[in-house]
């Protein structure tokens, strides 16, 4: 009976991981270029034979790879990633991958992100255009061009954020190892004047959310159950 109580507990222990993911999916529904996580559960089996028990794993969360779907906003300063790629910013925590491209232009010039972080080149260097010649023009390849010269572009990298992975504000990513800059892919581009929303579905992780609340209230049920019969069978044995 002991092995029953110790199977839902942690079975509790993984549904209620799985609910804080669910939860914080949903609260970045509409949070721009944020990817939701998921998370892969496995069984952990104790003991061997007829006497071995199967215990839910705490799990380890994953990256979704599924895109957002784009939004035209026509502002020169947005940007949203075509294909699989990110872009870096340097924060006060080192470089952060992500795709959000809600950028700007400060008054030195520098490519900003929404929190005010330096965007990166191709090389991991901020981007620094002229403020005097107003927006840049970017092409396909994340190339900005001012008064059509050659100012600089945007760094597009290669990352795997692997499991378990750690977040940074609501769509960055910290990076476990160095990221590769990406060359020479025809299929990952910018477009400039779009955005990525987030990758969230809303209705279906409502669905998921009533569902694990629903094996929660389940496994509480049973525990109650074991814990009731360990008092029955106590009692029946004190009694002799």
């Amino acid at each position: 009976m002991q092995d029953s109580l110790y199977v839902a507990l942690s079975s509790q222990i993984a549904l209620e991981r799985r609910l804080d993911t669910i939860a914080d999916n949903v609260a970045n529904a509409s949070t721009i270029g944020f990817r939701a996580t998921g998370v892969k559960f496995e069984d952990v089996v104790s003991g061997t034979g007829p006497k071995s028990v199967s215990f839910a794993s705490s799990g380890n969360t994953y990256l979704s790879t599924a895109h957002g779907s784009m939004t035209e906003t026509g502002n020169p300063f947005d940007f949203a990633i075509q294909g699989d790629a990110w872009f870096a910013i340097e924060t006060p925590g080192g470089t952060v991958m992500t795709r959000d491209g809600r950028f700007s232009m400060n008054e030195n010039g520098e490519l900003m992100s929404i929190e005010g972080y330096p965007v990166l080149d191709g090389g991991g260097a901020p981007i620094q255009l002229d403020p005097r010649n107003g927006p840049p023009k970017a092409g396909a390849d994340g190339s900005l061009r001012q008064n059509d010269q050659l100012v600089g572009a945007i760094g597009l990298y290669n990352f795997d954020p692997g499991q378990n992975f750690v977040r940074y504000g609501n769509s960055g990513i910290v990076p476990a190892r160095t990221p590769e800059p990406v060359t020479d892919r025809a299929d990952v581009g910018v477009a400039q004047g779009f955005l990525e929303e987030s990758n969230v579905n809303p209705v279906q992780e409502m669905t998921r959310l009533i569902m694990v609340q629903r094996a929660f209230e389940n496994t509480a049920a049973l525990m109650r159950q074991t814990d009731s019969t360990t008092d029955d069978a106590i009692k029946t044995l004190g009694s002799k």
